[in-house]
């Protein structure tokens, strides 16, 4: 069973990828953002292995 914590971890996550994808979708996306937003969800999912 998961804790409360790594589920809040995963629903960031995911709320970042979905922001991600609307990003890239964008005619003319903006790369800095793409950058942060992989940062991001990379941090998010390296605290959630350390879990």
């Amino acid at each position: 069973m998961q804790s409360s914590h790594v589920a809040a971890l995963k629903a960031k996550h995911a709320g970042l990828e979905a922001r991600l994808h609307d990003e890239q979708a964008r005619p003319s996306p903006d790369i800095t953002m793409i950058q942060q937003l992989k940062r991001r969800k990379l941090k998010i999912k390296e605290e959630i292995a350390a879990t």
